[in-house]
């Protein structure tokens, strides 16, 4: 009898697992939203310099009163590139001689001077946001990319060191700190009065949004029976889809930037609250030794499904008999240095760690092209939420149905293919290459949902935390690097694409060297997945695993 085996007795998909599931994947909707917030909260609007002809009363009255303001823009604003007024430089002293008939316009940079009084921001689609409050514009328009890439990176060094402690310390008790951590430092972002410490927040608040995405997909997978399981990682993936219609709803209703950050971050008070309801996973307790917890959790599952007889029937005796040769195994090996250099676990963490790179690297390119579809930013971010959804519904028939490898290798293929057509479409047929372009993009939210999958059920429970949090910073990794593509393109239009697109495909074929794990207890040692790539070798079969029930 194998934890797979123990966790039948007590119910893998029943009353319990419905409600874990509800109570993980709401916050993953929420947490979505701080992942696109800076789409909004860090909008750029439109913005000139402050001119005392137009902004200060008492120059105002000395203007002639028949000049209507913009006569007064006219004589302080230069022209920008697109003729409309310039939005770093105004004129030194007011030109009146522009306003005289057929008089061409040429300034040069000497009649004019940078914004030494501020700027006038429009605040018909925002009332504040980031960039107002702390003027990133013009000469500082450089720190709200910067901006986003310290948020990238506390989710790069999240995912390292979260998925490290939760192999030690345990899913849920870092899970619950994790909620509590988003929660004040997003509340305290909210508030912050200078940039460096927006910043600062904003990694420390990333750096627990990678341990809530991980340990979420953690305890779904190790709670879960092998058929159901793909089921709740799709409803888990589907979180992030819902997650960005939020976005979009919650951005429409809410325009100033505090208070919008508030919003979205004061709902994790109520998620750490009652992730204390939530059970530890059993799994990982009796592999590390703690019997007596791993017991109290499986026999209050038992509980909740209405299975108490069956729990009262689990004893120490019964665990130690059922796990004797996952808990007589060494854990001297379990580190992270064992994913790189054991047998059976090197090609599987290089492959896996390339599939969450390919995931990454893709979605930003495709994003990137999706905002040529249109400048209303809350369709857009509706959009793309909208467009996943039917292309994860569908990825959980192919799971249950091709298995796990086959919908990976598809998946990544087809977001391939899609880019590297676009390469050969011409730019007046705009219905094909946006058609094309959605195409693409349900292929990698496709992809992101086996990968969620897959990494959970190749890795023994020992390193499955470790093992995802590799590939959390591979995608991220990805999206870093995805936008820097972009500067291939004065080399040639099509080259950014030629590079979306083979990133994936390659991937995808590389993909078929993983072992299948469809209908196939999770691993628990390392010795498990030894004893897979041994009856691989022995078989000439893909992976087959050992079931561990007709062994004890």
């Amino acid at each position: 009898m194998a934890f797979a085996e123990l966790l039948d007795r007590v119910g893998g998909l029943d009353r319990f697992q419905v409600l874990q599931t509800v109570a993980l994947v709401i916050p993953i909707m929420w947490l979505t939203t701080h992942g696109m917030l800076e789409n909004f909260s860090g909008a750029v609007p439109g913005h000139r310099c402050w001119v005392p002809l137009l902004d200060n009363r008492t120059a105002q009255a000395s203007a002639p009163e028949t000049l209507s303001p913009e006569a007064l823009l006219t004589v302080s604003i230069p022209p920008g590139p697109n003729q409309e007024p310039h939005q770093c430089r105004r004129f030194r002293y007011p030109q009146w001689q522009l306003l005289e008939p057929n008089v061409t316009v040429n300034w040069s940079e000497a009649a004019t001077e940078p914004c030494m009084d501020g700027w006038v921001y429009d605040h018909s689609t925002f009332t504040s946001t980031i960039v107002t409050q702390w003027d990133l514009v013009c000469e500082s328009q450089a720190l709200k990319p910067m901006a986003q890439s310290i948020y990238l990176a506390g989710i790069l060094v999240g995912a390292a060191v979260c998925g490290h402690t939760s192999d030690r310390f345990g899913r849920r008790l870092v899970l619950t700190w994790n909620y509590l951590q988003l929660a004040v430092m997003g509340t305290a972002a909210a508030f912050t009065s200078t940039f460096p410490l927006y910043c600062l927040l904003r990694f420390l608040l990333a750096f627990a949004l990678a341990g809530i995405m991980m340990n979420t997909t953690t305890l779904l997978t190790e709670w879960t029976s092998a058929p159901a399981r793909p089921l709740a990682m799709t409803l888990n993936s589907l979180g992030f889809s819902f997650g960005h219609v939020l976005m979009a709803a919650v951005a429409y209703g809410v325009r100033r930037w505090t208070l919008l950050q508030l919003t979205v971050s004061a709902p994790f008070f109520l998620s750490f609250v009652y992730s204390w309801w939530l059970a530890e996973s059993a799994r990982w307790l009796l592999i590390t030794g703690r019997v007596t917890r791993g017991l109290q959790e499986l026999q209050k599952v038992a509980t909740i499904n209405g299975k108490r007889a069956a729990g009262e029937e689990l004893t120490l005796e019964v665990l130690l008999s059922a796990m004797q040769e996952e808990l007589n195994v060494g854990q001297a090996q379990a580190s992270l240095s064992a994913l790189f250099l054991t047998p059976g676990l090197r090609h599987r963490t290089y492959l896996s760690i390339l599939c969450w790179f390919a995931f990454g690297f893709t979605f930003y390119g495709l994003a990137l092209d999706l905002q040529a579809l249109g400048s209303n930013i809350f369709l857009l971010q509706v959009l793309i939420g909208v467009v996943d959804i039917p292309a994860k519904i569908g990825t959980l028939l192919l799971l249950n149905r091709l298995g796990r490898r086959p919908s990976q290798v598809a998946s990544l293929v087809l977001a391939g293919l899609c880019i590297l057509a676009n390469t050969m479409v011409p730019r007046d047929m705009g219905a094909l290459r946006s058609a094309l372009a959605v195409l693409g993009l349900g292929g990698v939210g496709a992809s992101f949902t086996c990968v969620t999958v897959y990494s959970n059920e190749l890795f023994p429970t020992v390193l499955r935390m470790t093992a995802v949090g590799l590939g959390q910073m591979a995608a991220r990794g990805g999206a870093i690097l995805g936008p820097l593509v972009r500067l291939l393109g004065v080399y040639g239009s099509s080259l950014p694409l030629l590079v979306y697109g083979a990133v994936p495909l390659l991937t995808g074929l590389a993909a078929l060297l993983l072992p299948e794990t469809r209908n196939v207890p999770l691993p628990d040692t390392i010795q498990d997945v030894q004893r897979q790539a041994e009856k691989k070798a022995a078989h000439g079969t893909q992976g087959h695993p050992v079931l561990k029930s007709t062994q004890l």
